[in-house]
Order: structure tokens, then sequence, then C-alpha cells
């Protein structure tokens, strides 16, 4: 097992990938101490199999000597895929780190539902079905930042990039031999929007669930909420580290004015009671009970369930099933209850008429709501008959 420890030594296997038509790529990281994900160490692997010990690397990000701009470089480079398996915190992390996405870039956990494998696929599932192999998940939850690595915990970062090869080349050739390489690109899509990462602290609140719509409630757990993730992402703390969601609530119900109001909340850290955060939390407070009637925040209501015809909305479950069984993609994949009964009640704008989605399901949808189709049992199986 090769690691690499240095900057040149990472450019010079990167200037080998280049060459390459893809790499896989993985990475350990922890987050349970800080608000965004320490990188730990990356694994990358060039296609083959059985070759050389320098095609599947460990990159050692905590050396002290290395760079990651040669990979960024590589992630520039248009002409090679970068293969990930579950690819949003890996390409959360190399976000922050370097403002870039690789591109262009291969999921295969998304490709895998596409091609019939269920629903959020592991990699362990696609390595025992496609790879024909096992993976020891003993070392999945070890401490990535302790040096030296065992040789079990190489070994585990390795199988996570070498089995990787076999599962993006299949699934490549199915994607394309079936044409849905569309169907995969809309759905990577929101993964290299900058917005899939970035909370502001402004906009924080809206992740609380509360049992209120109150304004003036609601004004308080703003600033709560606006405080605790300014003060989570300047000093890289987690955010229960300052404030957990059940104390932020039960302080924007009681409103202290003093440490010592503070002093008697049953959920707030110790940490919470003095210092910064204290007085923190005690101007939020402040600030929320000032917000002007204008300025409130509102939620959003929850929408009402569409008013459409139950019959048809079950004409649809039936639709939805036949079309996912003939696609070989799970039905979720597709549309959701909520989906089928917009489109019961008329709506004619919703997700699973959009892209490939109104390909395989939509139109035909479409078609069962205007009476245009109906549908027919054949044998053990569900068809379509078009109406004059």
């Amino acid at each position: 097992m090769r690691t690499l420890t240095t900057t040149d030594e990472l450019a010079e296997f990167c200037a080998a990938a280049a060459g390459q038509r893809y790499v896989t790529i993985d990475t350990e990281f922890l987050r349970e101490r800080t608000y965004y994900s320490k990188l730990c160490l990356i694994q990358m692997a060039l296609p083959g199999k059985g070759k050389a010990e320098g095609d599947a690397v460990l990159v050692d990000v905590l050396s002290g000597k290395m760079g990651l701009e040669p990979l960024f470089d590589l992630f520039r480079n248009k002409n090679v895929v970068k293969v990930f398996h579950a690819a949003r915190q890996d390409l959360e992390i190399f976000w922050f780190e370097g403002q870039v996405f690789p591109e262009p870039f291969f999921d295969t956990q998304v490709a895998a539902m596409v091609c019939g494998f269920g629903e959020q696929v592991s990699y362990e599932t696609l390595v025992r079905k496609i790879a024909r192999a096992s993976v020891d998940k003993s070392s999945r939850f070890t401490d990535w930042s302790r040096r030296p690595l065992s040789e079990k915990q190489q070994v585990y970062a390795l199988a996570d990039v070498t089995h990787l090869r076999d599962i993006y080349e299949f699934l490549a050739r199915q994607i394309e031999r079936t044409g849905r390489v569309k169907w995969v690109e809309e759905e990577l899509e929101m993964l290299t929007d900058p917005a899939t990462y970035i909370v502001t602290p402004e906009c924080a609140w809206q992740r609380i669930k509360t049992r209120t719509n109150s304004g003036k409630f609601l004004a308080v757990v703003r600033e709560l909420a606006r405080f605790r993730e300014d003060f989570a992402q300047s000093r890289n703390v987690p955010r229960s580290r300052v404030l957990k969601d059940d104390a932020l609530l039960e302080i924007a119900s009681t409103k202290p004015k003093t440490v010592e109001d503070l002093g008697k909340s049953r959920l707030l850290l110790r940490d919470a009671r003095r210092g910064e955060i204290a007085q923190g939390i005690l101007d939020a407070v402040a600030a929320g009970i000032a917000c002007p009637s204008d300025k409130l925040p509102e939620v959003e209501a929850p929408r009402p369930k569409a008013n459409g015809n139950e019959g048809l909305a079950d004409l649809l479950r039936v639709l939805l099933k036949a079309k996912a069984e003939e696609a070989g993609v799970a039905q979720k994949l597709i549309a959701t209850a909520a989906d089928l009964d917009e489109i019961a009640a008329g709506n004619t704008e919703g997700h699973a008429l959009r892209g490939w989605r109104r390909d395989v399901f939509g139109e035909d949808a479409l078609k069962l709501c205007a009476g245009k189709v109906a549908l027919s049992a054949d044998g053990r199986s569900v068809r379509l008959v078009e109406l004059d």
C-alpha cells in the first residue's frame, strides 16, 4: 500500500490520472468535534485490476507537507471522470477546502438507483452484487486523524476505491446501454450547486422544527439560530456544542433577560450559561423580542392535501408501479404519494412531470388523467390501452 505524503507525490499521481478515462475517489473525515468536516485521508485509484501498487494510493492530508491543488487541477480536467459513491459529503468537503467541484463526476449510488438497485443503496451492497466481493467495515468509525494508520485501516480505506472501479464500469455500461445518461446527469445537478452545502445564519431558523407559527416566538427562534450558526461557523464547533435545538426552543419560550435567568434552564449546556455564549443568547433573545411586527418571520403554511379524485390517484399508483417495474427503477425515485395526489388534483407542473420522470411516467400519467388511456390487466402485468 502506497501512501502519498507530499504535494509533489500527489502531483505525480494526478498527472498519471490525467491520462486515464476515470479515477475513483473517497475520503475519510471527522465531524464530531467541528462545524466543518475535518479531512483526514483521501483514497484514489486508477483503472485496472491487479496492476502496479501505485494505481491505488492513500493521500495523507495531515502529513504537514501536503497541498491539494494538484487534486483540484484534476477536478477541473474535463477529460477525466471523477467517480465517488454517495458523493454529497465528499463534495461538501472539497467545496469548502478548494471552492471547486469535480467535473465531470459520477456517483455510483445515484447511478445504482437509476439502474434498479433500490433507494440509497449502500457501497457494501454494490460490492457484493457487482464486484462479487465483501468489505470489512469494522474500521469505519475509527479515528482517522490519528497517526500512524493501522494496516487494517489502510486496507479498509483502499477497498473503498478499488472495488469502486468494477462498480463504476458495470453501472456506466448499464446506463449507456439503456440510454439513461441524461437521467443520471439530472440527478447529479444538485450536488454541484454550492447552495446545497451553504447554510446562511439568516436562514438557519428554517431548519428548526417548531409547534407554533407565532411570529413573535419565531422572531426569537430566528435570532437564536442566527447567533448559534454565526458562533459555530466562526469557531468551527458543532451547533450542538453551542445550543441544542431543544434548549433553543426552551429559551425562545422562556425569554430569559439575565444570566441568572439562563441558569434556570433545564436543557442549556454548562458552557452556554456563562461567557460569550450566554451573552450571545441574551442578545439574541432581546433582538427577537424587539423585532418590529412587519419584520416578523412567517412559516409557510403546510400545503393542504390535494383535493383530487381519490379513485384517479389510486389508478396513478397502479400506473406508477407498472412503469417503475418496466423501467427497473424504485417507485419513490420517480414519484411520491404526494406527487400522485397533486397530479390527480390537476397539477401539471410537479416533480414527477419533469425531465426523465416525465418520459418514464409523467406523460402517461397525464393521459390517464385526461381519459386518453385506460389500464388493463394483462396476465400478471398491467398495460395501457389507448382510448378513442
